[in-house]
């Protein structure tokens, strides 16, 4: 039986996958216990999933390459910067013919400094559900082994997911209030094993692969 992807060309335009570091700049994000800023972790593997991605012939763009905030200038307070960063990605997502959303992030639950994990999150979009049971499988097998997370749709209240036309997800990497997982997460070579996680999921989805 012949794989049937759930994304393809459409009118002529490739898929994208659009690469989307959250927050940056300013807006740093959860922070760990010793400081360290949620947006770095995400850049970190951010680019590596992008790296990944090409070297396998994906297409793909992303919202930011640098620890900066994507929002416009000359604006006064911190609450406007944030609203302009969020419209600005929405923007670029929604701008990009046949894109498909990966957003990077990191996670945060103080009220339970033992839960850790890395967990997907789909919106709305059709397909998105597919690849976030994708992404999620490869990241079971690869850093969440005894500790398996189900992917899990996301709140409308989300504005960047609510907002774009096209299917994302959101992979929550990790937990920075998790002592534990903090360190690890700020490791070189874990980043690596998550970004390989998340982009061989997202390859297995763009190539057709049933959800098991």
């Amino acid at each position: 039986m012949s794989r049937v992807p759930v994304f393809a060309a459409a009118d002529g335009a490739p898929v994208t996958v659009v690469i989307d570091p959250g927050h940056g700049g300013e807006d740093g994000g959860a922070v760990s216990a010793g400081g360290v800023e949620e947006s770095q972790i995400n850049l970190a593997v951010s680019l590596q999933v992008r790296d990944l991605l090409r070297l396998m012939g994906q297409r793909t763009v992303m919202t930011r390459s640098e620890d900066v905030s994507t929002c416009d200038e000359g604006l006064a307070t911190v609450r406007q910067r944030k609203a302009s960063d969020l419209k600005n990605r929405v923007a670029l997502v929604n701008a990009t013919p046949n894109a498909v959303l990966l957003s990077i992030h990191q996670n945060s639950l103080p009220s339970s400094p033992v839960t850790h994990g890395a967990q997907v999150f789909w919106n709305r979009q059709e397909g998105a559900e597919t690849l976030a049971l994708l992404v999620q499988d490869s990241l079971n097998g690869t850093v969440n082994a005894g500790n398996e997370k189900h992917a899990k749709q996301i709140p409308p209240t989300i504005y960047l997911m609510k907002h774009i036309t096209a299917p994302g997800v959101i992979v929550e990497c990790g937990f920075l209030s998790n002592e534990t997982e903090a360190r690890r997460l700020q490791e070189p070579s874990y980043q690596r094993r998550l970004a390989a996680a998340v982009a061989a999921g997202c390859l297995r989805c763009l190539s057709g692969e049933e959800v098991p």
